[in-house]
């Protein structure tokens, strides 16, 4: 299997973790060895057949660094657990645009390097796909990158909580280009959207009413202070609609970021509270607490989402891929039940 040529927007905590991801699996021999990968092979492509070949930022101790140097320099937090050897691979000066937030302006030392040519860069890479992982409110910057690939006639995958794919006219430009286009907001491994539909779910088919829940996470590190800052009514209604999907009738549902707290660092913590019913109407509560690391939480599914991506280009798939939405993302064009979004993706993939 030829590489998969990919190109990061936005050199993170996200993007740590994938990039030392790639080295720790391509280690591995055997399937059975790779814990914490929900698929060691998935289309007949490995880990090791990823191979990032671009990247754009904006902070100056990031830019002109190899790749290898500049996902562990600050304001990045993710864990580091393996070594990466240097790449040959030059973060790429991009443009600023909305891509830094009011809040997190002393957080970002921004780079005087003039602005690359995106398209110019992407072409001379021979990338295949882009991956947006920008902060969440970074509107402006999101669609401009969008307009970079189908300019560069590349695939594009929006992790961030900005429409894109779902949105018609972003899935009708790149139909016309015969390009595949997936989103919008990436799903985590060990998420807790996931985790709380999976519960509701659980208490419902169990004839459980659910009368009342919530959701409400509290992080450390950038994004969460761009969400805190920029995107918070968003991604409640994003998470609080996802939830929704879970039971079959109406309920009273909040779920999303409710603060930054600084010394977690790139943790966040989910706290989960349910009310309800069962026989006799007798009442029942749940009360949750859940922690978890944010940029591993995504190295899984990104690694299905690329691998997924270029099985639709070899299959010359184009525009919005409900498939690959639905199973890696918590607004996909169209919003579909966990077991409903399986189904989907292992149609898709067979």
């Amino acid at each position: 299997m030829a590489k998969v040529k990919v190109a990061l927007i936005g050199v993170g905590n996200c993007s740590s973790s994938l990039l030392q991801g790639i080295q720790y699996y391509s280690k591995l021999q055997k399937p059975e060895d790779c814990i914490g990968l929900r698929n060691p092979v998935l289309a007949g492509i490995s880990p090791k057949d990823i191979e990032v070949v671009a990247a754009f930022d904006v902070d100056d101790r990031k830019v002109a660094l190899d790749l290898a140097e500049a996902i562990f320099a600050k304001p990045n937090n993710a864990p580091k657990v393996c070594d990466v050897p240097k790449s040959g691979v030059k973060v790429t000066k991009g443009p600023l645009l909305d891509g830094v937030g009011e809040s997190t302006k002393a957080l970002v030392s921004i780079s005087n390097v003039a602005d690359a040519n995106v398209a110019k860069v992407l072409r001379a890479s021979s990338v295949e796909m882009m991956l947006n992982l920008l902060p969440s409110g970074a509107t402006k910057a999101s669609e401009f990158y969008a307009e970079q690939a189908l300019a560069a006639g590349c695939a594009f995958v929006n992790a961030t909580p900005n429409f894109i794919a779902s949105d018609p006219t972003w899935a009708k430009k790149f139909e016309a280009a015969k390009l595949p286009l997936v989103g919008d907001d990436l799903v985590d491994q060990v998420g807790s959207t996931a985790l709380h539909k999976t519960l509701l779910k659980l208490l419902s088919d169990n004839g459980v009413r659910i009368n009342e829940t919530y959701q409400l996470d509290v992080g450390g590190g950038t994004e969460s202070v761009d969400t805190m800052d920029r995107t918070r009514d968003t991604k409640r209604t994003i998470k609080t609609e996802s939830v929704a999907t879970a039971i079959p009738y109406k309920a009273e549902i909040v779920a999303g970021s409710t603060d930054y707290v600084d010394f977690l660092q790139n943790k966040r913590d989910s706290y989960f509270w349910i009310s309800g019913e069962y026989f006799c109407n007798t009442p029942m509560k749940i009360d949750l607490k859940f922690q978890t690391v944010d940029a591993p939480n995504a190295g899984s599914v990104l690694f299905d989402v690329i691998r997924a991506v270029k099985l639709a280009l070899i299959k010359k798939q184009k525009g919005a891929l409900e498939p690959i939405c639905a199973y890696g993302f918590k607004r996909p064009p169209k919003m579909v039940s966990l077991e409903e979004a399986e189904k989907q993706f292992k149609k898709f993939l067979a």
